[in-house]
C-alpha cells in the first residue's frame, strides 16, 4: 500500500494530535525537500533571513511572506514558473543517506523507480486563466495518490460506494475537478462516466445519457448541472436513480441547491441530497461537506490536514484571525510533490472561519471551513453601493435571486438610463 493510504485516524484524532502531526510534517517538508529541491522558496527562505530551523511548525509560518496569484502570475510570463517545481539533483537524491540505504536493500532499478514515482511530474493541471496567463501545476504519482486518497474522502462524505454509478459533467480539461471526480471514482471502483459537459456533447447529448445510464451521482458545475436537469424536464426524460448530486468549480448557493434537488424529485428521483466542494488548483486538493438535504444546515468543509494547513487570516492586515473568526484562507502545501505554494493568499473569504470542533452529521475531528465562501475582490467592489441615496447590499441580493424559483443562473448589470447622472 502506498504511503499516502496509510491508515492514520485523522478524523479521531485530538485538535492538538492534529496540530502536533501537522508541525511535525512541516517541518520535515521544509528541511528536506522544499530548501533543498524548490528554488523559488529556497530564494524566499535566504531573502527573509529564514533558516529551515526557524519554522517549527504552523505558528512560525507567520515569518514566511505571503505568496500571491501575481507571483504565479508573474513567473508564468518570465517563465520560470519551473522554480516552484521541487525538482531535485539527481546526484543529491543518490547521496542522501536514505537513497543509498534503499538502494543496498532493494537495489539501484528499483531504487530508480521508487524515486521516479516520487518526484517524475506525470499530470498538469492549470488555473483558469481568465485574468492572467493559466498556470500550471504538476503532479506526480505520489501526488495523483492523494488525489485518490481525496476523491475517496468525498465519496464517503457521500456515503457513496463501489456500487454507485457516477455521471461526471465537468468539461474534458486539465482542471482539478474533473480529475479529482475520475480518481474518486478510479478508486472506489464505482462505474465512472465522464461526458465532457456541454461543450463536448452538449446539453442534449448528456441528457440523452442521464437517461440511459441511470447514475446515482451526478458531479459537475452548479449552473450546469441545473441547466441539464431542466433540460430533462422539459425533454420528458425519466431519471429516477439520483441519490446525491455533487458539485465544484464555482459557488453552490443553497438557493441553486434547493432548485437542483426539487427538479431532481421532479424527474423521479426524491429525497436527493446535495453536496458541494471547495478547492482550487494551487492546493492540488477539494474538501466536501457532507451530503445533506438541501434544506439542512452546510457542515461545513472538511480538510485533510495532513496534505495541507490552513490559516485564517484578516484580509486587509494579512493577521491571523482567532477560531471561528471570518477571513481570508490561506494554504500551504504539507507533503505534496510537483509544484508546490506555501502561504498562498486565495483571495476567498470565509464567513464562519476555521473550527475543529466535531462535524455534527459525521462526527469527525478534522478542520472544517464554515460558512459562505466569497472572493476578496467580489465583496470590495461589491459589497456596498448606494444607489439614489440607497444601501444595497448586493452579497444579500445574492442569496435573494438563487432562492427565486425559476432562476437557475443570472447576471447583475448596473447602468444609467438614457444617461441620468441620478
Amino acid at each position: 500500500m502506498n504511503e499516502p493510504f496509510k491508515k492514520v485516524p485523522w478524523g479521531k484524532l485530538s485538535a492538538d494530535e492534529v496540530r502536533t502531526r501537522q508541525d511535525r510534517t512541516l517541518k520535515n517538508f521544509i528541511r528536506k525537500k522544499v530548501i533543498p529541491h524548490c528554488a523559488h522558496y529556497r530564494k524566499v527562505f535566504r531573502e527573509s533571513g529564514i533558516e529551515a530551523g526557524d519554522v517549527r511548525g504552523g505558528d512560525d509560518l507567520a515569518k514566511l511572506p505571503f505568496t500571491e496569484k501575481a507571483d504565479l502570475a508573474s513567473a508564468v510570463v518570465e517563465e520560470r514558473i519551473r522554480d516552484f517545481l521541487i525538482l531535485p539533483d539527481p546526484k543529491a537524491l543518490r547521496r542522501e543517506p536514505a537513497n543509498i540505504m534503499r538502494a543496498l536493500l532493494t537495489g539501484p532499478a528499483r531504487t530508480r523507480l521508487a524515486l521516479d514515482r516520487e518526484y517524475r511530474p506525470i499530470l498538469l493541471t492549470s488555473t483558469m486563466g481568465r485574468s492572467a496567463d493559466p498556470v500550471p501545476f504538476l503532479y506526480t504519482a505520489r501526488d495523483v495518490d492523494h488525489l485518490r486518497m481525496l476523491g475517496l474522502r468525498i465519496m464517503e462524505a457521500g456515503e457513496a460506494t463501489r456500487e454507485d454509478r457516477v455521471m461526471n459533467v465537468f468539461p474534458y480539461a486539465p482542471h482539478l475537478a474533473y480529475w479529482l471526480t475520475y480518481h474518486a471514482a478510479e478508486a472506489e471502483g464505482a462505474f465512472h462516466l465522464g461526458t465532457g459537459g456541454g461543450k463536448t456533447l452538449g446539453t442534449d447529448g448528456n441528457v440523452r445519457l442521464l437517461g440511459k445510464i441511470r447514475p446515482t451521482v451526478l458531479v459537475g458545475m452548479p449552473t450546469f448541472v441545473y441547466h441539464m436537469l431542466q433540460r430533462a424536464l422539459e425533454l420528458g426524460v425519466k431519471v429516477d436513480s439520483l441519490k446525491v448530486i455533487a458539485l465544484g468549480g464555482e459557488k453552490a448557493p443553497d438557493g441553486l441547491r434547493r432548485k437542483l434537488a426539487g427538479l431532481a424529485g421532479e424527474l423521479g428521483s426524491d429525497d436527493v441530497r446535495t453536496l458541494a466542494t471547495y478547492g482550487f488548483t494551487e492546493a492540488k486538493a477539494a474538501w466536501p461537506e457532507c451530503a445533506t438535504s438541501p434544506f439542512d444546515e452546510s457542515t461545513g468543509y472538511h480538510l485533510s490536514p495532513e496534505l495541507g494547513l490552513v490559516e485564517i487570516v484578516n484580509p486587509k492586515t494579512g493577521d491571523p484571525v482567532k477560531e471561528g473568526q471570518p477571513g481570508e484562507v490561506v494554504h500551504t502545501l504539507l507533503d505534496a510533490r510537483g509544484t508546490i505554494v506555501m502561504r498562498y493568499r486565495t483571495g476567498d473569504l470565509v464567513e464562519g472561519g476555521l473550527t475543529r470542533k466535531p462535524c455534527p452529521a459525521c462526527g469527525r475531528m478534522v478542520p472544517r471551513l464554515l460558512g459562505r465562501i466569497s472572493r476578496v475582490s467580489e465583496r470590495r467592489r461589491m459589497q456596498l453601493g448606494k444607489l439614489k441615496g440607497a444601501l444595497v447590499d448586493f452579497n444579500e441580493l445574492e442569496v435573494i435571486l438563487d432562492d427565486v424559483k425559476g432562476i437557475g443562473a443570472w447576471q447583475l448589470e448596473l447602468r444609467k438610463v438614457t444617461d441620468d447622472p441620478l
